[in-house]
């Protein structure tokens, strides 16, 4: 049977579980349909909801396709039994129908043209991975030096179930059915790329949207090499005019942020063939234990299901651990997470403390610490123990307090402390309510202008300032 067809396995163990409902939420009810709204209404600005379908598409031919919360994955997400051997070689493609699109005055769509990708990719174990993702070829011309440059744009957080892929969520801005709630609000950043006439691709990461396997949340190895080889498998996409000369760009937030904060660090040493020009990383998660903190008992509580799930799936220390504290409740918690998208886990876990998931009452940020097996094992997501490729802007809101601005103000000043080219930009908004997602959301809008302009002028050949000498002075 496919994997998430319906959820009846923890991805923990191969115990069986018996449905649940979710547990743990908290009692602010009110406060968590406010949160809900302001989220929805922010992200979904300049979005027009285009209804998703669940029908099978013709090239579907499984007997038994995968339904993640009533949600039918179409058969192009299931990899293949055999993986090319190249990092980034392209596995299948096929036209991707935009959702939010118009037609020109030449007859091309705005702003481009989508392809979807299944490519290859190589996880943190060191084992193959297909990878979904998109590319779009823009409809607008590239006005500045050099040929049509790319930017490969890592998503924030969207979720943990197939349903919330990246990529489907460019077909389907908005998927609402009753059983789930997915909002592709990285259409508002990929669009501004495009308008510039640079390319665009986009990483689904590893797990979400292909049908083998758990996504790994926020595993920094796993994002970063799907990143980077969705730039490689860019220049293969037949009628891409992207090549092996163009300059390249990563652009992510949040999650995203992350993601191409550890890939412009592994770039030398994993795709040194990718000419990267440039990153943007808007308050990366670099130090996931302050992370977890962060998140615990937030309106994106949800979040903590997804790391822990998916560092169990692909690290036996974690999962050892995870196994001998997690309590039924937290089990069936973990499970059922697992196929949501971020609207749902507001919904289903705002607010949600781990210390009720285990067995001890302890709180998972608790746990971990006290376990030097676990300690060592987020010690290894670390981002900032390698000098990053090219130069890097990273911004962090100064009131963020689901990733925490001091953990990635500190990612700045280890990165200069290595001699990279930083320009640090500290976002200094009035704080916007404590917990409830406003204060990591609304500095994704007010500092995406400025990410994107950067970022366009390294794709045009202008040298960047690095402002690491004002770090002391820096929020």
């Amino acid at each position: 049977m496919s994997r998430k067809k319906t959820r009846s396995r923890s991805p923990l163990t191969s115990a069986p579980l018996a449905s649940a409902p979710p547990t743990g939420r908290g009692s602010r009810a009110g406060l968590r349909l406010l949160v809900g709204a302001v989220v929805t209404g922010t992200v979904c600005a300049g979005l027009s909801a285009v209804p998703a379908t669940a029908a099978v598409p013709a090239a579907a031919t499984t007997t038994n396709p995968v339904v993640s919360r009533g949600v039918t994955i179409p058969a192009f997400y299931t990899p293949p039994a055999q993986l090319p051997s190249a990092n980034g070689a392209l596995v299948r493609t096929e036209a991707l129908p935009l959702g939010l699109s118009i037609p020109g005055l030449d007859g091309r769509p705005m702003p481009g043209t989508a392809t979807r990708l299944m490519y290859k990719s190589t996880d943190s174990t060191g084992q193959p991975v297909a990878v979904t993702g998109a590319y779009i070829e823009p409809s607008a011309a590239w006005k500045g030096t050099g040929p049509r440059p790319l930017v490969a744009v890592a998503s924030g957080t969207m979720g943990q179930g197939d349903q919330c892929a990246p990529s489907f969520a460019l077909q389907h801005p908005l998927t609402l059915n009753g059983e789930t709630m997915s909002v592709g609000y990285e259409a508002l950043s990929i669009y501004r790329i495009l308008s510039t006439g640079a390319a665009v691709v986009v990483t689904d990461y590893v797990g979400l949207g292909a049908t083998d396997r758990l996504h790994t949340y926020v595993n920094r190895l796993d994002q970063a090499h799907a990143l980077l080889d969705a730039a490689r498998a860019a220049r293969a996409v037949p009628g891409a005019s992207v090549t092996a000369a163009s300059r390249t760009g990563l652009y992510g937030y949040s999650q995203g942020g992350g993601a191409s904060a550890a890939a412009a660090e592994l770039q030398p040493s994993y795709a040194p063939d990718v000419p990267l020009s440039g990153t943007y990383s808007g308050a990366p998660p670099a130090d996931l234990t302050s992370v977890m903190k962060g998140i615990d008992g937030s309106a994106l509580a949800g979040a903590l299901a997804w790391s822990i799930s998916g560092f169990a799936q692909s690290d036996p220390d974690l999962r050892a651990i995870v196994d001998a504290n997690i309590s039924a409740t937290g089990r069936a918690a973990l499970a059922d997470a697992s196929t949501m998208c971020v609207g749902d886990a507001l919904f289903g876990y705002g607010f949600a403390k781990s210390n009720k998931w285990t067995t001890s009452g302890k709180s998972l940020g608790d746990i971990i610490a006290a376990d030097p097996r676990a300690r060592a094992a987020l010690d290894k997501q670390r981002i900032g123990t390698l000098r990053p490729a090219g130069p890097v802007r990273l911004a962090t809101g100064t009131q963020d307090d689901i990733v925490p601005h001091s953990q990635a103000r500190q990612l700045a000043v280890d990165w200069c402390a290595k001699g990279a080219d930083v320009t640090y930009d500290a976002v200094v908004l009035p704080n916007l309510g404590d917990k409830i997602l406003t204060n990591h959301l609304v500095p994704l809008i007010t500092d995406q202008g400025d990410a994107v302009s950067w970022l366009t002028d390294r794709l045009s050949g202008k040298a960047a300032t690095s402002n690491c000498w004002s770090m002391p002075i820096q929020p």
